[in-house]
């Protein structure tokens, strides 16, 4: 408006409800004022308010331009004031991130059950390094995530979402980290490990078209102990991905192995510690069970997270005063508080799992059973860098010889492959018919929710499942010394 009125030949006149409407800081009102004193502006109208441009009118114009000043200043601070408080309560400030939800009876937000375990996946799969920021947008938008025009998210986004310490139950404004009131959705070592691979990337070397090799980095040669890589290979009117020894260590008579021959072993080696959907049925049946019979506690743990929450906040109080008395400058307090605001969160987080899993074996159990069940799936899919990331995860020792595949399974995801052995033996053993053996293995498989006979057991060892009639299973797994 102001551009206007200097740019015009003429006088002109301004017609506004109030003069608040036109000037609410020093500037605005200035050049208001200054174009009446040199003839720019001869006239001002308001419908609730008399002007004359007369030394009288623009002393009672100013002191009205100052009240609205004072008014915008007051309400500023009083917001600020306001946002402080909700920050010290814990309160998110504004609209929810994206994987929470607004709840306008708490005033704070809350994880969203669907967006939320997209976020999980999300800081998951890229802290292990599958996904650029572009092919993470792609992955969400499969899952539905896309932005408001119906494209995937951008990288700028995504970045802001990886990096946001929110999905840490921290809130962070103006450069200060304070406790938040709801729960985090990420554990902190991922989001660690994705902060980790993000700085790897922010100078990432000029380097040719990845191939799509989904099993790279996976096996290493059982001859020489070098890493196995992939080639492209033509032939018989098509073309096709081979895994092959490096052959940088030395001299080594390994052959090339065809990609999907490769996938069909591993979905072989994944088949041994397969669970059916009956079997996984029973037994999170079972641990429901267990969770629900069960209520013993180790006091002195909780304890122990008590104490240590309250010699935060001892610190933080320390460190807050020391700030005040200038002891201390602004940018190592900032540092130091968000380094005790989350070591507190990450605290509060343990109690409350604490609270919510008893003596913490119960949701170790639980995951066995769904990565033993997921196994049966990726059997039978062609997923192959799920694959790729499952043999990693129960795998070890990882070779390639004589074009097979080898690994030993990791407790406990020995568990099923061993039980199978054994009862697969007990014919050879004693006689036993076909059918004594599949009633023996039920037997090995019926599981018992009866409480710990040693109470001092609070944190149970490798695989912690109670059978009934399995004790040869845990001599065997050197579980009962």
């Amino acid at each position: 408006m102001m551009s206007k009125v200097h740019e015009s030949k003429e006088p002109i006149g301004l017609i506004a409800w109030h003069p608040d409407r036109l000037a609410r800081n020093s500037v605005d009102g200035g050049q208001i004022i200054y174009s009446i004193d040199i003839g720019n502006i001869v006239s001002l109208r308001f419908p609730t308010f008399w002007f004359e441009p007369t030394p009288q009118g623009l002393f009672m114009l100013q002191v009205a331009f100052g009240q609205s000043k004072y008014y915008s200043d007051n309400l500023s601070e009083n917001v600020k004031r306001g946002i402080r408080q909700k920050l010290r309560r814990g309160e998110w400030p504004g609209l929810a991130p994206f994987g929470y939800v607004n709840n306008p009876k708490t005033r704070t937000i809350e994880p969203e059950p669907t967006k939320s375990r997209c976020v999980i996946k999300a800081f998951e799969e890229f802290s292990q390094g599958r996904h650029t920021l572009e092919s993470l947008g792609l992955r969400l938008s499969f899952w539905g995530v896309v932005s408001g025009t119906g494209k995937p998210i951008c990288k700028a986004t995504l970045q802001r979402m990886l990096t946001n310490k929110v999905y840490l139950g921290i809130i962070v404004h103006n450069g200060e980290s304070y406790e938040g009131g709801f729960p985090a959705i990420v554990a902190r070592a991922t989001f660690e490990a994705v902060q980790k691979v993000l700085k790897q990337r922010a100078r990432p070397r000029k380097s040719k078209k990845r191939h799509n090799f989904p099993f790279v980095g996976l096996l290493t040669c059982g001859e020489c102990g070098g890493a196995i890589t992939a080639q492209f290979a033509h032939g018989h009117g098509g073309t096709y991905r081979y895994y092959r020894c490096t052959k940088k260590l030395g001299k080594c008579s390994q052959r090339y192995l065809r990609e999907d021959l490769l996938a069909d072993q591993l979905k072989n080696r994944l088949q041994n510690v397969a669970l059916g959907d009956e079997w996984t049925e029973k037994m999170k049946a079972r641990v429901d069970v267990w969770e629900k019979e069960n209520v013993l506690s180790s006091q002195s743990f909780a304890q122990n997270l008590e104490e240590m929450t309250k010699e935060v906040e001892t610190k933080l109080d320390k460190l807050v005063n020391a700030f005040l008395d200038g002891s201390i400058e602004k940018e190592t307090y900032l540092v130091k508080k968000d380094e005790l605001i989350k070591t507190k969160t990450d605290f509060n987080k343990r109690k409350s799992d604490f609270g919510r899993k008893g003596n913490n074996w119960i949701e170790p159990l639980r995951n066995w059973i769904n990565t033993a069940h997921h196994a049966e799936k990726l059997a039978l899919s062609n997923d192959f860098y799920e694959i790729k990331s499952l043999t990693e995860k129960i795998g070890t020792n990882r070779r390639l010889l004589s074009r097979k595949t080898e690994f030993e399974f990791v407790r406990p995801y020995d568990l099923i492959p061993k039980y199978r052995a054994f009862c697969e033996a007990r014919p050879a053993e004693g006689g036993a018919s076909e059918q004594q053996n599949a009633s023996e293995f039920s037997k090995c498989l019926n599981w018992s929710g009866c409480r710990e006979s040693n109470p001092g057991l609070t944190h149970p060892k490798g695989k912690y499942c109670r059978y009934t009639t399995a004790r040869a299973f845990f001599k065997l797994n050197n579980l009962d010394r």
